[in-house]
């Protein structure tokens, strides 16, 4: 049985977008034809694929469970057939999926896509939430490029060390803690919250109050930054986070800023990507333009 493997990046598109009219504007042909692709996909895998639901379409199940593979499929042919082209910038055509913690994305994010659009107008950046495990997205090539606070521990995956943040606290204006130095027993005896998309109500910074002798009260856990950042604001709660990565949301929100009372060494920051990528001139390109973007965190002003 001979097939058209141009259906499989129909396919990929097709479980991607979860439309046909999204399918053909991504891969730039005209509805029509691809409703025809759908046709011969179906026919090819006796699955539906995609059925209707009211106004949307919804995969099947089979569609489900070969979303992956399809996708690994249609990204390494690309690099094969394009391992030896030159990159072309203006004419490069590509989506990538770039996952940063959301302090460093509200920071950087804007820089990153203006960048990339300035240079690579074709290109098209998913900027997404930072999920608890980075290894088998970036294995399975559902994300391109991740930021990470340690190295990985699998030597597929790469590491670059982009630069090292300081912890510091973040508290409203008039605080009880702006009045005289602040001590780790000070600093413990107020109330905190603390950053955990998973809703933690411990973290590292406990255990170092407890070799101390210390024991804080944490008030709440907030799943983003921002969101911790606006509490410290609103509320006597004390926030601990990274200088640089949240310089900007901290200045907007009109919040001081107090030194860390605790001897922590500083936060370091990772770029992680997958070893197949290491020869691709395209995501070398990524890559090279997030390092700028955020090593400019690091640099004095």
């Amino acid at each position: 049985m001979q097939l058209d493997l141009n259906l499989l990046t129909a396919l990929d598109a097709l479980l991607e977008e979860g439309s046909v009219q999204g399918a053909a504007a991504r891969l730039h042909v005209t509805s029509p034809a691809m409703s025809r692709s759908l046709s011969r996909i179906r026919k090819a895998t006796g699955d539906q694929i995609l059925v209707r639901t009211g106004r949307h379409m919804t995969p099947t199940t089979r569609a489900l469970a070969m979303r992956t593979q399809v996708h690994a499929l249609v990204q390494q042919a690309h690099h094969l057939l394009s391992a030896q082209a030159e990159l072309d910038l203006a004419t490069l055509e590509r989506v990538f999926t770039v996952r940063w913690h959301d302090a460093l994305a509200s920071t950087c994010g804007t820089a990153l896509i203006a960048a990339a659009h300035r240079q690579a107008p074709g290109v098209q950046v998913r900027l997404t939430a930072e999920p608890g495990d980075d290894t088998p997205e970036l294995r399975r090539g559902e994300v391109d490029l991740a930021s990470s606070a340690g190295p990985p521990s699998l030597p597929d995956i790469r590491h670059r060390l982009v630069g090292r943040d300081r912890l510091l606290l973040a508290v409203r204006p008039g605080h009880a803690l702006t009045e005289q130095p602040v001590t780790a027993e000070r600093y413990a005896a107020a109330d905190h919250v603390i950053v955990s998309r998973r809703g933690s109500l411990h973290d590292r910074i406990d255990d170092a109050l407890t070799a101390l002798g210390h024991e804080r009260r944490v008030v709440a856990s907030a799943p983003t930054t921002v969101t911790a950042l606006q509490l410290a604001r609103e509320t006597d709660l004390v926030v601990t986070l990274s200088d640089a990565a949240t310089r900007s949301a901290r200045h907007q929100l009109g919040l001081t800023t107090l030194p860390l009372p605790l001897d922590l060494p500083d936060v370091p920051l990772h770029l992680l990507w997958h070893q197949r990528h290491d020869n691709d001139p395209a995501h070398v390109w990524l890559r090279e333009t997030a390092t700028r973007t955020l090593q400019a965190l690091f640099t004095p002003s």
